[in-house]
Order: structure tokens, then C-alpha cells, then sequence
């Protein structure tokens, strides 16, 4: 699924008796300032004398709120934030407010994807230091470093809501050089069962082949081949009234910096 955050949107805000609280104290201060503003008249016909609410619908306090246009705050110099020019309109609670950009829980779940943070991606490697020509480079990531992220996203009093997690399933691996093998040969390092991705190395693993890592071809002389992990979070959300789906995956980088030893073999 392809999702863009909105710029911005509409969202249930006010109960009627409190929308004509705050209204008319603005329009006592406006009079108390000596006028006022223009187009006050056609606002005060719309919302108090029935033209096309009346009195504020406060007859329907319970039944239903005011909505009214919000700024995403992650995107608020967004040209696009001003798109949003609508004046606040009633809707009845558990009715479709009909309008366009009015805020769903599919909404909610992409608001809550656009905040979600994961930790950075920070791989093990062995050996760590100076890997060596035709001998394995073992990757692995421990399972406690990474463990699934939630975040939810909900209007309070309106029971919307949407909660999105984020969990690891991959990490693919660039070497840095064509002169080496990934290991798989895909460079994509699938997760265990216990959360963990690749295997520690351990004493004795030597002559091994790790189920995550590369094989370096050719030494890297005086400097380093730039290694990338690149790992794979895929994200899923759910929300109120059963909704839910999928939203697109992320992806996080990190480069080490691997130097790569030849060992010369010395004859006599």
C-alpha cells in the first residue's frame, strides 16, 4: 500500500456548548475592542441564528461535535496545510462526516507510522576488526536489540484510534566491493524464530560457513570496504470498529568500515 501523510485534515473538536462558549467570549472581546472584524455577521447568522445551525446545536450537545480543520505538526510549512480551509461543521456521532480529508482511522495509523521510531541498526560482526581474505565475515544481530515498536494514534472522546507495529524481518547486506560473496548469495538474512537475524560466531565456527556474512575476495590495501545493512521493518496497523492493513515497510542503513587482510604464505 502507498500512503502519504496528510498536510492536513479535519477532526472532531468541540462540544456544542463549549464551541458557543468560546465563540461568543470572542465576540464579546471583539465588541469590547471597539468593532467587529468584517464577515462577523454572516459567522454569527451560521452558527447562532439558524442559518444553517442554530444556537450552536446546543440542543444536541450529546449527539454529536463540531469539526474542524487541524495542521499535520510534522508537515505544518507545508504549502499543503493550507488546504485545508473548511469552517467548522457539525457532524452527528457515528455518522460519515461526508467531506473529504476528514480523519478515519486509516488516517490515524499513518499519523502514527509517520512517529514511529525504531532503533538504529548496529550489526556484529567477527571477526570485529580486520577481516581476511577467503575466510567468512559472520554477521549476526542479537534478538534483544530488536523487538517489535508500537505506536497509536486516537482523537479522545471520539473512540477512534489506530495503532501501528513495526517489526524486523530482514537484514540484506552489501559487502562494499564486487570482489566478495554474500552469505546467503541473495545478501538477504532472514529472521529466527527466537527474533534473532544470523548466528554469534563462536569458538570452533571457523571452518564454518555463517547462515549471515560475507567472504572478502581480494584484501582492501590500505583502506576499507564500506559494508551496508540495510534492515527491513514491516508494518501493520489496527484500529477501531476492526480496521486495519498494512502500511509500507522501512528501511534503515548503517555502514561499518571493514579492512580486509591477505595472509601470505611463506615456503621454505
Amino acid at each position: 500500500m502507498d500512503w502519504e501523510p496528510p498536510a492536513c485534515w479535519y477532526e472532531p473538536y468541540w462540544k456544542a456548548k463549549d464551541f458557543k462558549t468560546f465563540n461568543e467570549a470572542k465576540w464579546s472581546m471583539y465588541e469590547s475592542a471597539g468593532g467587529e472584524p468584517e464577515g462577523i455577521a454572516d459567522v454569527q447568522a451560521r452558527y447562532k441564528k439558524g442559518h444553517p445551525y442554530k444556537d450552536f446545536n446546543v440542543a444536541k450537545n450529546d449527539k454529536g461535535m463540531w469539526w474542524v480543520a487541524v495542521k499535520n505538526p510534522e508537515m505544518k510549512d507545508d504549502p499543503a496545510a493550507k488546504t485545508c480551509t473548511r469552517a467548522p461543521f457539525w457532524v452527528d456521532n457515528g455518522k460519515d462526516p461526508g467531506v473529504p480529508q476528514a480523519i478515519d482511522t486509516e488516517t490515524l495509523a499513518g499519523l502514527a507510522h509517520q512517529r514511529t521510531v525504531v532503533p538504529p541498526t548496529k550489526i556484529s560482526l567477527a571477526p570485529d576488526g580486520k577481516s581476511t581474505v577467503n575466510a567468512p565475515t559472520w554477521i549476526w544481530l542479537d534478538k534483544g536489540a530488536f523487538k517489535p515498536v508500537s505506536v497509536t494514534a486516537s482523537l479522545p472522546g471520539t473512540g477512534l484510534w489506530a495503532t501501528t507495529t513495526a517489526k524486523p524481518v530482514s537484514l540484506h547486506i552489501e559487502p562494499g566491493t564486487e570482489d566478495a560473496e554474500s552469505l546467503p548469495a541473495s545478501g538477504e538474512c532472514g529472521i529466527n524464530d527466537d527474533g534473532s537475524i544470523g548466528e554469534p560466531y563462536a569458538r570452533g565456527k571457523a571452518e564454518l560457513t555463517p547462515p549471515c556474512g560475507v567472504r572478502y575476495l581480494r584484501s582492501s590495501g590500505d583502506g576499507a570496504y564500506p559494508l551496508e545493512a540495510t534492515l527491513t521493518w514491516e508494518i501493520s496497523w489496527e484500529g477501531s470498529g476492526g480496521t486495519g492493513g498494512d502500511l509500507p515497510n522501512g528501511t534503515f542503513a548503517t555502514t561499518t568500515e571493514v579492512q580486509v587482510q591477505e595472509y601470505q604464505a611463506v615456503n621454505r
